[in-house]
């Protein structure tokens, strides 16, 4: 059993949390977050009414009694706990979310969903947040999942099969209630211990099936369950980060074929200096952060060989070179019929439509699309490889042979969006693109100055009420009519 009189890193990092104030985020940090969470939130709004999205809430609202939670988008209410799962299956629903770039995880989908589920909660008590406390509490969960996915060599995590961001999101989601609901640090050290031994998350979730879209919702439900559990007395595992039997850390590191199989100090490195968040990146694309840098070389060789990348009849191979983590994660092999959710994960699939299309946004995965014969003739010619590790696991080469001999490469070190970051007003941009027609201008407009002055609002419901009214879907123009919308 850990020493429990040692200050170690798990009681280090509670204690970083528990006193945290506003005035201890640089003005940078504080601006560039509400950015990111306007993005999150525009990610929900897309995601809302999509098929497989209505599944999920249908199913859920039928099992779940009503509640003082918004399910946003659908003008229902629910308890705490499916709220903060179906926001955030809405958040991760379309995979242009954010994502860190050196520990992966989906903030927003694990961060803004419970904490706007504790707030109402809260709120149902007769207690009211503050867009400033929300803030602050977003902040320390952009803190926390990074700097967990740091202890574990970060993109290392999903190499070895575990979808990382569920990993990692879990005591994410319970620091940042815990900061919400102004636990103490002992208490949060319990909502942490409490979250991590719900961990989990398996990454062949990602060729098929629907429950990639909602895993990190598990994080995000089973964290603002921890606090809340914590918040009425319930103890968690202490010292869960470094308990060497059964701990955190130990635990998930086994077999990981590292030496020192865990960074444990990673986890308080750096607190209140070095900023987690800067390194949070925003999605151009409709795709897997892993699938962006086969996009980009596939859009600079169009723009520097025009006419030999127009006719794609021409092209007999093209070869991505890419590091474990993103082979792994999207290198493997596509093979027809491929779902929304295998085709966003495939780089291949990614490039063909690049190549085609000329984007990668939300219409390239509609059902009626995904079964081209001319974009599955062009997949069977990519093929992905592992390359010689560079330490940039985002780099990767991109080579394309003609059926005349010639060839043409290109290399791209970092995608769009990585290096440099989209900047400031790329994201406003990219929330006014993404989610036009879905919601009227206004509310859109709207929802823009509240989160972008989230300082200034005295009671958040006013941003979530202008999240939980009805939006369209970017398939149809509209919600499913049919959808079991109860009430």
């Amino acid at each position: 059993m850990a020493d429990m009189n040692e200050a170690r890193v798990t009681r280090q990092f509670c204690s970083w949390v528990n006193s945290l104030t506003i005035h201890d985020v640089p003005e940078e940090m504080q601006k560039r977050a509400k950015y990111l969470i306007l993005d999150g939130l525009g990610c929900a709004i897309v995601a809302a009414h999509l098929p497989w999205t209505e599944k999920a809430t249908g199913i859920i609202l039928d099992m779940e009694a009503e509640g003082s939670c918004p399910v946003w988008g659908y003008a229902k209410r629910v308890g705490p706990l499916p709220a903060a799962l179906l926001n955030s299956t809405q958040v991760q629903g379309f995979e242009i979310d954010d994502w860190h770039s050196l520990a992966p995880v989906h903030s927003n989908a694990i961060v803004l969903p419970a904490l706007f589920a504790a707030a109402a909660n809260a709120k149902a008590k007769g207690t009211v947040t503050s867009g400033e406390s929300l803030l602050l509490s977003t902040i320390a969960g952009y803190e926390t999942g990074p700097r967990v996915g740091l202890c574990l060599y970060g993109s290392h995590m999903l190499s070895r099969g575990w979808h990382s961001g569920v990993v990692f999101g879990h005591a994410q989601a319970a620091a940042a209630v815990g900061k919400l609901i102004n636990l103490s640090a002992d208490q949060i050290e319990d909502a942490i211990g409490i979250a991590c031994t719900q961990a989990c998350g398996l990454m062949s979730a990602q060729f098929s099936s629907d429950v990639k879209r909602m895993q990190h919702g598990f994080g995000a439900r089973n964290g603002l369950f921890a606090a809340l559990l914590a918040a009425g007395g319930y103890s968690g595992i202490k010292n869960v980060f470094e308990e060497p039997y059964g701990g955190f850390l130990t635990t998930f590191s086994q077999g990981s074929g590292k030496e020192p199989p865990f960074l444990e100090q990673e986890l308080v490195k750096g607190l209140g200096k070095t900023w987690q968040l800067e390194n949070i990146r925003v999605k151009p694309y409709a795709a897997m952060a892993g699938t962006h840098s086969s996009i980009d070389a596939m859009a600079a060789l169009q723009k520097e060989y025009p006419d030999k990348m127009k006719d794609l009849s021409e092209i007999k191979k093209i070869t991505f070179e890419m590091s474990e983590s993103a082979y792994k994660h999207g290198g493997w092999p596509a093979q027809r019929p491929l779902t929304a959710t295998g085709a966003q994960m495939s780089c291949a699939y990614a490039a063909a439509v690049q190549l085609i299309d000329g984007q990668v946004l939300a219409e390239q995965f509609q059902d009626s699309l995904l079964n081209r014969d001319e974009l599955w003739e062009l997949i069977g010619k990519i093929e992905c490889r592992r390359a010689e590790e560079s330490g940039n696991v985002m780099s990767q080469r991109a080579t394309v042979k003609f059926n005349d001999g010639s060839e043409v490469s290109k290399s791209v070190a970092a995608a769009k969006g990585v290096d440099p970051p989209l900047s400031d007003q790329e994201i406003v941009d990219k929330f006014r693109t993404f989610t036009k027609a879905l919601i009227p201008e206004k509310r859109q407009r709207k929802i823009e100055e509240t989160v972008l002055g989230l300082e200034r609002i005295e009671d958040i419901s006013e941003l979530e009420d202008l999240l939980a009214g009805l939006t369209s879907s970017p398939f149809t123009g509209v919600p499913n009519r049919g959808f079991p919308l109860r009430g």
